[in-house]
């Protein structure tokens, strides 16, 4: 699978994107990657390049499907670790104000938008190079096994394998399922087939050493504290879902894309990796309680502690807010287990004793 020399990347300058890109260098700096980049500025190249020096970028946003469509028509491989951040980033900077459920309409049109250009390139693509047909590594997120229990207690939590998982069999009314599926549908097809994985990150934590250090989940709950003086859930917050400190998860990444220029990963309707540690998992009670404890003994909100945030809080983001914040997503990593994989980095760094530092390395921006 040598010749697969071409990456396009999408969120490359991102929270897990940029940590990958470090761990790509170290271990693949012979392929040539071209990033999508917004605002392009000889600042921000050299800062791409200092992750990558092997990198070139293409002026565009998330937004651009004539740009995106273009790239993925000539690549070899396209690595998408954009899409998950996208829609959530225009949430931070919308929540708690009345624009929120518009934004998550919108938003949710415009990345299903962008999975159609992306597609529809790469089938170009795999329809011109039939004897070498474009791999595409597409990151998404446990939001898939929710079980919306919104915030509340729930006796018996269902433990999600990635071995024999069925995407359709999954609550359609959760995340990321409307441009996962078709990303399956097309690693499945035999005319002008693609090479699909899907990379399903748990609760992604940790001060990462790329571009953007914190983590989109810590922005958000942050600021909404900042702004009602206190930290608070989705309901109750007796919730919880595996996570994963950002090294391991962009190390898995990485195994997971030399498995497969090496011929020897899983893909189509079995290229589906849950990255998550199984290590004691945490409810959203208990970190938001650290959060709250720590901003409140820095003078930045006036109660401590954690406590079920108001409607008007939670109510904006609709049923998407209930199911990505307020759900149990409990999985095992059984692919990446077998490529080997460990989450060393998170049995060393456990989530709550990495929350102070990742809440100063947030307040400094």
């Amino acid at each position: 699978m040598s010749a697969y020399k071409n990456v396009f990347f999408l969120g490359a300058t991102g929270y897990l994107g940029s940590e990958f890109l470090l761990l790509l260098n170290r271990e693949l700096p012979e392929l040539h990657i071209v990033a999508l980049m917004r605002n392009v500025t000889p600042e921000r190249e050299a800062q791409l390049r200092a992750l990558y020096p092997n990198s070139s970028v293409v002026e565009g946003t998330l937004d651009d499907d004539a740009v995106i469509k273009e790239q993925a028509a000539k690549a070899d491989t396209v690595i998408n670790c954009a899409s998950s951040d996208h829609p959530q980033s225009v949430l931070c900077t919308c929540i708690s104000t009345s624009c929120v459920p518009e934004c998550f309409k919108i938003v949710g049109m415009l990345t299903i938008s962008r999975q159609i250009a992306t597609l529809a390139g790469l089938e170009i693509n795999a329809k011109n190079n039939p004897e070498k047909p474009p791999l595409y590594l597409h990151v998404s997120g446990c939001g898939i096994v929710s079980d919306n229990a919104r915030g509340e207690p729930v006796e018996s939590v269902k433990v999600w394998s990635d071995i024999g998982l069925d995407l359709k069999e999954c609550d359609r009314r959760n995340m990321h399922l409307d441009c996962d599926i078709p990303i399956v549908e097309a690693g499945s097809r035999k005319e002008n087939r693609l090479r699909t994985i899907i990379y399903f990150p748990g609760q992604i934590y940790g001060v990462g050493e790329g571009i953007q250090r914190t983590t989109v989940w810590l922005r958000v709950f942050l600021d909404m504290a900042k702004k009602l003086g206190f930290a608070g859930t989705w309901g109750p917050g007796a919730n919880t879902m595996n996570n994963i400190h950002v090294r391991d998860c962009a190390n898995g990444l990485l195994l997971v894309l030399k498995a497969a220029l090496e011929g020897k990963a899983d893909e189509g309707p079995d290229g589906l990796y849950f990255s998550a540690s199984m290590e004691p998992m945490k409810t959203y009670y208990e970190w938001t309680e650290v959060m709250g404890n720590y901003l409140f003994e820095k003078g930045i909100i006036n109660q401590a502690g954690s406590r079920p945030l108001p409607s008007e809080a939670v109510d904006p983001a609709g049923e998407y807010g209930w199911s990505l914040l307020g759900g149990n997503l409990i999985v095992k990593p059984e692919r990446l287990a077998k490529l080997g994989w460990e989450p060393v980095e998170t049995k060393k760094i456990p989530l709550l004793e990495s929350l102070p530092s990742m809440i100063d390395a947030a307040l400094q921006g």
